[in-house]
């Protein structure tokens, strides 16, 4: 947490707090997803800010994806800002290893106008990823970080030409410039990742620190 204040200061409040105002607002479905998640999940750090999911929502609406990947659907808030921007009948497969998430996923998913486009699947994502019978427009990736370069292996061949990968939490906490202090496993992982994406000739890669650090790759 530490760490996450110093990398937030490098902008100052007053403009991070303009800059969200002056953004596109959160529409009032997930201000509800946000609210029940904090006050029954554990862990709601993990749930992604509205800022980030407007920026989810924005991107899928550019790409207007027809087929979407995401490793990491939590209590669905990303799953339903990417949903706005896929194509009418389009799909979103997203893979959770918590069944426990499904009850308050079900009921946002069914209270919004995406239902009938989310697949979700419960497991480990390494067994679920080779049996979706897909190919993807776009990936969301914000799971065991531990795991990034082994999806991100998997999800390479099943993306599209042009399709874009967007890794978050890749700046974890700002661990990964942190020198005084050796990495430890998994922030030594998240920093194998990064370089190996910035160094495969597949893909154009660009991180945005935004939050904890979001990359957006693209399929050459």
């Amino acid at each position: 947490m530490q760490n996450q204040k110093k990398m937030n200061d490098f902008i100052d409040k007053k403009i991070q707090e303009y800059v969200e105002i002056s953004s596109q607002s959160e529409p009032e479905l997930l201000k509800k997803l946000t609210k029940e998640t904090h006050l029954k999940v554990l862990h709601p750090r993990m749930l992604c800010s509205p800022y980030q999911g407007r920026l989810l929502s924005l991107i899928s609406k550019i790409h207007n994806p027809s087929s979407v990947l995401e490793i990491g659907t939590y209590t669905g808030y990303s799953t339903l800002c990417i949903a706005e921007g896929l194509k009418k009948n389009g799909t979103i497969f997203t893979i959770d290893c918590n069944e426990e998430l499904l009850k308050i996923q079900n009921n946002y998913f069914e209270r919004s106008e995406y239902r009938q486009n989310i697949v979700q699947h419960t497991g480990k994502a390494l067994e679920i990823i080779p049996k979706i019978n897909s190919f993807f427009d776009l990936v969301y990736l914000d799971a065991d970080k531990e795991n990034y370069i082994n999806y991100f292996n998997l999800i390479i061949d099943k993306l599209n030409p042009g399709g874009l990968i967007l890794s978050d939490n890749v700046l974890w906490s700002g661990k990964v410039v942190d020198k005084k202090t050796s990495f430890d496993y998994v922030t030594k992982k998240v920093f194998e990742f990064n370089e190996t994406i910035k160094n495969d000739l597949r893909i154009d890669t660009l991180v945005l620190p935004i939050r904890d650090g979001i990359t957006i790759s693209r399929k050459n």
